[in-house]
Parts: C-alpha cells; structure tokens; sequence
C-alpha cells in the first residue's frame, strides 16, 4: 500500500465520522428560539468533538507524510487510531444530550486519551520504520513530547470530571489548543530531504 493510499483512507475515516456527528444533531421540535436554547449542551460537545477530529486529521496529514514506506505496522497502528476516533459520535451525542454530566465527561476524557495513545503508538511506529532519518528523529522527539504530556492531561480529566465537569472540559480544550497547529518542523523536514 501507498501513503497516499493510507491517508485518502483515513481522511474518508474522519470525514465519515464527522459525518456521523452531525447526523446526530438532532432539530428542535419547536420553532422558537428557546427549543434551540435547549440544544447548547449538544452543539457544544459537537464543536468540541468537530474540533479535536479537525487537529487529528491535520496532524495526521502530517504525520503521513514522514512516511518513506508503508509497512504492516504503520497499518495496524492506523487502524488502531481510527478504531478509536471513530468512538467519538457516541461520546459526543452522550455528552451533550447529558449535559456534560460527570459519568459522559470521564467518559469523553477516556476516550480522548485512547485516541492520544494511539497516536503516540503510531509516531513511535512510524519512527520505528524510519531509523535513518536524523532530522525526522529529533522532529518525532518533538512529538513524542507533546503526545506523552497530552496523554497525561486526557488522563487527569477523567477524575477531574468527577470533581467538576468543566475542570475536565478546560483541560481537554486545553490538549486541542496545543495540537492546534500542527508541527511545522515536520514540513521543514520534508521539504529538506
């Protein structure tokens, strides 16, 4: 398989998730701007949700195209990425239906950080099948960094959830605002080699 292969492949993945999310948003019965008043719970764990699938898919991009070849480890590491952000619909429509409660916030937190490993299994495979390359080791190191530290906040906001629900939302907004803008080391790199 092709890297160009591999990422058309989990674009459509992501897109058909976000798809999904906004099938799930559901209109009012009413047409008064109250029955929409209603709905913020909704809209905002779908804005969230929309956001943190938008920072995958750029740092994937990304990521991808680090890749010289595509191997059977980068696959099933892929698949494991996306297994798991394809969990987010659920998450998302339990959470906003619920407004934010403290059991679909713990388990929003959860799932994020599943997502976060998972995207740190596949840097460190994609750095496995990379050994060679100097400059995209250390651009990797970077990442590695910035994947470790977000696991450790997804997994603080699953008891913080309990404690209280925004305490857990502001350190998962926390993680999509340091992922926002992907790695521009990693397009330097590639440009040089």
């Amino acid at each position: 398989m092709t890297k160009t292969r591999l990422e058309a492949f989990s674009d459509g993945v992501i897109a058909i998730i976000i798809t999904i999310m906004v099938i799930e948003l559901r209109a009012p019965h009413n047409s008064d701007w109250e029955s929409l008043k209603e709905l913020w719970p909704v809209f905002l764990s779908y804005i969230v949700s929309f956001t943190m699938l938008g920072i995958y898919w750029g740092n994937h991009h990304h990521l991808i195209h680090t890749i010289k070849e595509v191997r059977g480890g980068i696959l099933w590491a892929n698949l494991h990425l996306l297994f798991w952000l394809s969990l987010i619909p659920f998450a998302t429509a339990w959470m906003g239906e619920n407004h934010f409660s403290s059991n679909t916030v713990a388990t929003y937190a959860f799932l994020a950080d599943l997502c976060g490993v998972a995207y740190y299994i596949l840097l460190i495979v994609i750095r496995n099948c990379n050994p060679g390359n100097e400059k995209l080791q250390a651009v990797l190191k970077r990442q590695f960094r910035k994947g470790l530290f977000s696991c450790i906040i997804y997994t603080l906001a699953i008891p913080a959830s309990f404690i209280h629900p925004a305490i857990a939302g502001g350190l998962i907004i926390t993680i999509a605002i340091i992922w926002l803008v992907p790695d521009r080391n990693i397009e330097r790199t590639i440009q040089e080699d």
